[in-house]
């Protein structure tokens, strides 16, 4: 599963990019959780919980079988 949301991370890498920021993936756990690391401008952005939830765990859900959450740490 790791290396699906890594290239399913590569989709929306891009559009986080394009704004000054980026993803790191820190760990998917056996239960389907995958914890990210937003860097750069995403870091710190007021909308960085709607571009997780919305963007990157809506992704991520859609492409990756078994995700069920994605966190930020």
């Amino acid at each position: 599963m790791i290396e699906a949301v890594k290239q399913a991370l590569e989709l929306v890498r891009p559009a986080l990019q394009a704004d000054g920021g980026d993803v790191q993936l820190v760990e998917v756990t056996e239960d389907g959780i995958v914890r990210v690391k937003l860097t750069g401008a995403c870091g710190h952005c007021p909308m960085s919980t709607m571009t997780l939830k919305m963007g990157i765990e809506r992704t991520l859900k859609e492409k990756v079988p078994g995700v069920m959450e994605v966190v930020s740490v």
